[in-house]
């Protein structure tokens, strides 16, 4: 039976759900990227006082780089199900749009607190090694930020079921 856009299965439905792999990657990338920069300055800033230290300062910049694996699972999940847009339903553009700005929206938050709290931390750590271990416990506390929004994402993206887009013969 041939299927025909109908009103649960616009053609415009597969648009929502690239938007939401689009936001997916796009925020979370933002804030591994800022992440990475800010908790990269620190390092480096470290680095020409206590140059022993260097591998300790690394942990904030790898902790940020795995925001952005966060958005790329969403997004990839989001594609696979765009597969066929005769079968899309709105609904399930809708709510991968969720997905993507969930994870999104959650990573730019994790990797900018992420970026703070490492450039801080590890200058911190280089005057006063005692703090290292307060400083660990923020990035984690950071990086849940991004995982919370993970899961979300994940919860919607198995939420969304496919319908039944095949339009009744008049």
């Amino acid at each position: 039976t041939p299927r025909y856009p109908t009103d649960v299965c616009p053609v415009y439905a597969p648009f929502f759900g690239a938007m939401g792999a689009a936001a997916a990657i796009i925020f979370t990338s933002l804030g591994a990227g800022y992440g990475t920069a800010k908790s990269g300055v620190g390092t480096c800033t470290m680095a020409v006082m206590r140059p022993e230290l260097i591998m300790k300062s690394v942990i904030p910049v790898v902790m940020a780089g795995i925001i952005a694996i966060y958005g790329f699972v969403v997004a990839v999940l989001i594609s696979g199900k765009m597969s066929d847009p005769t079968t899309y339903s709105l609904f399930s553009g809708c709510m991968h749009l969720g997905a993507g700005l969930s994870v999104g929206m959650a990573g730019l938050a994790a990797g900018f607190a992420i970026g703070i709290v490492g450039d801080a931390g590890v200058r911190g750590t280089a005057q006063q090694p005692k703090l290292f271990v307060g400083m660990i416990l923020i990035l984690i506390f950071a990086e849940v930020l991004g995982l919370y929004g993970l899961i979300i994402a994940l919860i919607m993206i198995t939420s969304a079921e496919e319908p039944d887009c095949i339009q009744p013969a008049a």
